[in-house]
């Protein structure tokens, strides 16, 4: 019997492969698709390295929802449309550029995603994993993400920033399902200690240092794009969340499976539904992102400083 299994891009004859595979002329890995994403990886590496062949960044950032702003601060920059990246999907979400910029910032080379895919836009978890893993080639051994969340403490100020802590995946996928590819990292990678510790102490130090509050807590993802029910909110609060949002779990999670260290900040935008009178939306999102964008700026060149 010959099975096909067929996506929008392409169709694969499972029979032909495996038993290439079996002959060796072809590992079973490759039977997902024309270009598997470590390979988008590599082809995007090659590009950024035509395109800014002196570029060594150390620090990768991933710039969520209002909070691309940080990008333009970026020295000496290079800038990469997604479109021309192999693996690097263009975001149909206001806030979110689409756009790759190398460069220095604050004495540090970075490279920095100015905005995100989310899986609400009709993404599979596996679309973050080129992106992520492009930086870990490029030589990104830190990660910093940001993203705009809403919050479960009817105490917190809209505009405010959280430390995430941990995070909880409530978006019914993993962007590691799949084959393995070992060159990034092992088939089953430890979750325990996915935010760094260190990391997590020097954004605590500069903040206080800067006089910026810092709330910290659990970072809970849904799949979006509708808001969550007030139910929904309990029960997340219930399980330990302290912020919820769209995003950030599927990179913190292929971060961390290629060794990069994370750390991650929450703008927190609204408080979450069944808190709060007002109606949400993304234009409030996109405006208490702007309002807190200053202080999360000065927050990551802090830490950017101390690395």
């Amino acid at each position: 019997m010959r099975v096909v299994v067929a996506t929008a891009e392409h169709a694969v004859d499972v029979e032909s492969w495996a038993h290439r595979a079996r002959r060796g002329k072809r590992p079973l890995s490759r039977c997902y698709g024309p270009a598997p994403v470590s390979e988008q990886a590599r082809q995007a590496l090659e590009i950024v390295r035509k395109r800014a062949p002196n570029a060594a960044p150390t620090v990768g950032l991933v710039l969520g929802s209002g909070l691309g702003g940080l990008a333009e601060r970026v020295q000496d920059a290079t800038i990469i449309e997604f479109a021309d990246l192999p693996g690097f999907p263009v975001p149909s979400v206001e806030g979110h550029a689409g756009r790759l910029v190398l460069g220095t910032l604050a004495g540090k080379q970075v490279a920095c995603l100015q905005g995100r895919v989310h899986l609400y836009e009709g993404h599979s978890p596996q679309t973050v994993v080129p992106m992520i893993r492009t930086l870990s080639l490029l030589g990104c051994a830190t990660l910093i993400a940001t993203n705009a969340a809403g919050a479960l403490d009817p105490d917190a100020t809209p505009g405010s920033l959280m430390l995430i802590t941990d995070h909880i995946n409530m978006q019914s996928g993993n962007p590691l399902v799949g084959p393995n590819d070992e060159a990034f990292g092992p088939r089953f990678p430890a979750m325990d200690r996915a935010y760094d510790a260190e990391l997590a102490q020097w954004l605590r130090e500069g903040a206080k240092t800067l006089g910026i509050a810092l709330r910290e807590g659990v970072y809970l993802a849904t799949l979006g794009p509708t808001f969550e029910t007030p139910a929904e909110i309990r029960a997340f609060g219930v399980m330990g969340a302290n912020a919820v949002g769209m995003s950030t779990v599927p990179e913190v999670i292929v971060a961390r499976h290629a060794g990069m260290r994370v750390a991650a900040v929450s703008v927190l935008t609204n408080l979450a539904a069944g808190l709060s009178k007002e109606d949400l939306s993304h234009e409030q999102t996109l405006h208490y992102s702007a309002l807190a964008a200053d202080d999360l700026q000065k927050l990551i060149i802090g830490l950017l400083a101390k690395l």
